[in-house]
Parts: structure tokens; sequence; C-alpha cells
């Protein structure tokens, strides 16, 4: 131990440029550690202890940045929250994390104050100094207090609420490892490592999508520690992300599936006018990706695309691009130290091939949804946990995923996977996006409707319907043909991604008694 860990990179050279905002601004690491410190000083006079925990509703930057690593020396548990919700279901988080402190970007002002309900009036802070009503200015907290490091240094963590499928999302929270923080941030490599990724200069990690979600927050965070520079996208831009990518010299990012359809959706011309050279290690990850969209991005990115399959609550695999290339299609195979494992719905393991629930354990990690213990105790199966997921192992031991088992689809006795038509679907030259999923039929119970947002330039309608439709013949048996398209301007989903497909089913189960 001893070379790794941001506080220590940056009292060894304060001059690192360590982040880069999306308007370009450059952060020093000096100048982030003496930020950071002074908050710590800040809030241990407001009274918090190690173990207590912040919030903050914060766009991508530095100023978020600052909170994480303050939080991570102090002992204390940062929650960033996601600018997407609504004032209550802000306020549920700040009230159910127990936050002490409340961190509010004048650009959420609005639903932020909403959410502040929930802490004290003299626990509210705007940041960076905004002037809103019902918040302290951040520098009440910070200015005057020491720029030196804080005693008593104590590893924190962040805790994340899982989006919440079901009824309230849930804090995945960690026991606190006790460290010091330089230590505890060390042993986070670990996770980056296991993609080959290296520590030093000049290395450069692009934050493509909203840090309240855990593997934005890991691998930025996990590749600050390392000694990468920071450089932050404040919203997804197909374009910008190649320009800022040619422009730092980015080594390595954190994509999803749908970036790589707009990505290969931009012009010849205009993919072949940025300088890529750089590109090393891009993992991508949170939806299945289709087979010809991943050999597209491998042609043009070469063999730098690193796939894995995770949870928020711990364990996973991953696919190299050799892996991948002697296994189209896989999420790869369990990390060192995870363990996976596919059983039945009597929890009985199944043979290789046979789809299953998909368990996972991670050595050494025990997590707890906060508060809710009936939770923790019904996704687990012994020491593995479940995040509902269907999938199979081949005889190598490479994870396949088939889908959720909430969104499969029985249709006449049988169990149809969406993802597996998406996939089919999603390779049309005139589809830019598109969701499967099961609505009601008197007949079969289910039937299979598909949800497509048009390419921009392709009118929706019956004939491009029939063309998709058509497009399936000899790759995709008719029984998993969906029975209807419909067409939407722009598919409901998160910014990592992940698609609200209980937004698109709710309208056809409407006064049914089964809504699935």
């Amino acid at each position: 131990m001893g070379t790794l860990g941001f506080w220590r990179l940056a009292q060894a050279d304060p001059d690192w440029i360590a982040a880069v905002d999306p308007d370009g601004t450059q952060h020093r690491a000096g100048d982030l550690l003496v930020r950071a410190n002074r908050l710590v000083h800040g809030l241990r006079e407001l009274g918090l202890r190690p173990g207590d925990g912040i919030c903050a509703l914060v766009p991508n930057g530095a100023d978020g940045l600052v909170l994480y690593l303050a939080a991570l020396q102090a002992g204390w548990y940062y929650t960033p929250v996601n600018w997407h919700l609504t004032g209550p279901e802000i306020a549920y988080i700040v009230e159910d994390s127990e936050a002490k402190a409340f961190f509010v970007h004048p650009r959420y002002a609005v639903e932020g104050a909403r959410g502040a309900e929930a802490i004290a009036p003299d626990r509210r802070f705007a940041v960076p100094d905004g002037d809103f009503s019902g918040f302290r200015a951040i520098g009440e907290l910070t200015d005057g207090r020491p720029d030196t490091a804080p005693a008593d240094r104590t590893a924190g963590a962040a805790m994340h609420y899982t989006s919440g499928t079901t009824g309230k999302p849930k804090g995945v929270k960690r026991a606190l490892n006790g460290l010091d923080p330089d230590d505890s941030a060390e042993l986070m490599t670990f996770l980056l490592g296991l993609f080959g990724i290296t520590p030093g200069r000049p290395n450069a990690h692009l934050v493509t999508s909203p840090n309240y979600h855990t593997a934005v927050t890991q691998f930025g965070g996990t590749a600050l520690h390392m000694g990468h520079t920071l450089v932050y996208m404040d919203r997804w831009d197909a374009e910008e992300m190649l320009r800022l990518s040619e422009r730092h010299r980015i080594t390595n990012s954190h994509l999803v599936p749908t970036h790589f359809k707009r990505l290969l959706s931009l012009p010849e011309k205009t993919r072949a006018s940025y300088d890529l050279s750089s590109l090393r290690w891009m993992i991508h990850a949170a939806a299945p990706c289709p087979v010809p969209v991943k050999w597209a991005m491998l042609e043009w990115w070469g063999d730098c695309l690193y796939e894995y399959y995770a949870a928020t609550e711990g364990g996973g695999t991953l696919a190299t691009p050799e892996g991948w290339k002697s296994h189209p299609g896989t999420v790869g195979n369990a990390w060192p130290i995870s363990e996976l494992l596919i059983v039945d719905d009597e929890g009985e393991p199944v043979p290789a091939g046979t789809p299953g629930t998909i368990y996972m354990k991670m050595m050494g990690a025990t997590f707890e949804y906060k508060g809710d213990p009936a939770k923790t105790a019904a996704n687990r199966l012994k020491d593995h946990f479940t995040v509902g997921d269907i999938g199979y192992l081949d005889e190598d031991g490479f994870l396949f995923l088939c889908d959720r088992k909430a969104d499969m689809i029985i249709s006449g006795g049988a169990n149809i996977y969406p993802a597996e038509i998406e996939n089919e679907i999603m390779i049309h030259p005139k589809v830019a996006d598109v969701a499967v999923f099961g609505i009601p039929d008197e007949e079969w119970g289910e039937q299979i409707k598909a949800v497509v947002e048009p390419a921009l330039g392709s009118p929706p309608g019956p004939e491009l319907a029939a063309e998709i439709l058509a497009s399936l013949e000899g790759r995709l048996s008719k029984m998993k043909w969906p029975r209807t398209i419909d067409f939407i301007a722009e598919m409901p989903r998160e910014p990592n991604g992940k698609l609200l497909k209980r937004k698109l089913r709710a309208p056809y189960w409407e006064g049914r008694d089964r809504a699935i």
C-alpha cells in the first residue's frame, strides 16, 4: 500500500489536472484537496461524526467531486441523488439516508427545495455559492476553515439508492472498513485492475453518464484514485463524446449500448474525422449489447471494448475483447473474487446451457438494503444474492443474459425473453431504439408488443412496422415476433441507458387485476 489514492497523489503533485468540468474549466488536484479538507472541518463543526451521511443534488463536475472526496476521507456515507426525481422522492432519500447535510445546485433549486423539507434548515447548502431561498451558502461551511488535512481521517463510502423497480428505492449500505482513506481507495483500484487499466499519467477517464449511478461513481472515482484526469460531460451527445476523446486523449470510459447505437448512427465522415487512437479501455454494461452492434464498434475502435455484468450489491463478470470474440454475446466469466450460481425456481442449480435465475456472491462483500432486512433476505440464497436477472452459463463458464425475470413474457405457456427480440429489431437501420414487453391477451395470457423509436428521417407507420417484422424472417422464430408495433417519438430511458419499461407497459394493463 502507499502509492495510490487521491489525497496522497494530490499532495505529491498538486498541479496535476485532476478534473475538467463540462464547460472546460480545469481543476488542479491541490485546489480540490484544499476544498475537500475545508469542507470536512466545516461539517465536523456542524456535528458530523464517522458513520453519518450527506446527500447531494448536483450535476456532473468538480462541485460534486469535492463532496465525494470530503465524505470519503471523513468516514461519512455520500449519497448522490438522481436529479430527475421530484421533491417528495428526493425528500424520501434525504430522510431515509438520515443525511446530516444536504447540498443542492441552483439548477435543481425547485425540486431540491421541496426535497429539503426533510432536513433542518441549517443543514441545507447551495453548491456552488448560490443565493436561493431556504439554503445557506456553502461558504458558511468552508470560509476561514483550515486548508490542512483533518485529524483522525477514516475511509467513508458511497451509498447509492437502487432505482426501485419495485416500490421505494433502497440504499445499498456497506459497513465502513476503518482504513486510512488512501489505503481504502487503493483497494478500490482492484476493480479497474481487472480490466487491465494502469495507474498514472497520461490517462484520462471520460464521465459520460450522471454521477448518481453506482458504476459511474465507482469507475470515475477509482480512475481518479489511480491518478487519471476526470473529464465530465454534462449530457450525452455522440459527437461531443468523440470531440472530448480527441481533445483530452481519453484512455478509458464507462458506456452503455445505447451510446454505441447513437455513435454508429453518426455520418461516416463525422466518425472518421476524430482521432481516437488514445482509447484503451472502453468499458460497457447496464444492458445487453446486440451482437452486430458490438462487432461494428470493435471494427471501428479496435480491441479496447470491455464488457461486464454486475450489481450495486456486489459481484460480477468480465468479458475481455478476446473473450467476447470467442463467445459472441457473452457478458463474460466471473471475476476472480466472485462466484456465479444459476438456479431454477426451487433454488436448485441447473446444467450448462439452461436458463435460470442468476445469483452472485463476492468474497468479503456484505451489504444490506438500508432499513429493509426482509428485502435483503428475500434476494439471498445462502450467501449468494440476485437482482432478478435470468441467464445461463455455457460449457466454458461464460455467462449469457436472457432478461430480467420481471420482464419475461409468458405467452401460451412459453417463456419469451424480450431482450432477445429487442436485439434483433435494434439492428434495423430505421430503428433508433426499441422496447418489447407483454400486453394482455385473452387467449394466450400475454401477446408480444414492440414499441419503436424510429431513426431520424424514417416516418412511423404501418409500412415501417411491416418492414421491421419482415426483417425478422429466418432470424427469429415466428412465436417470438411482436404481434403489433407501436411508435414513440422518444423512448423513456434514464441517462445511464436503463429503459423505463414500466412507463411504456402501464397504459396497456390499465384496469387489469394483474399488472406486471
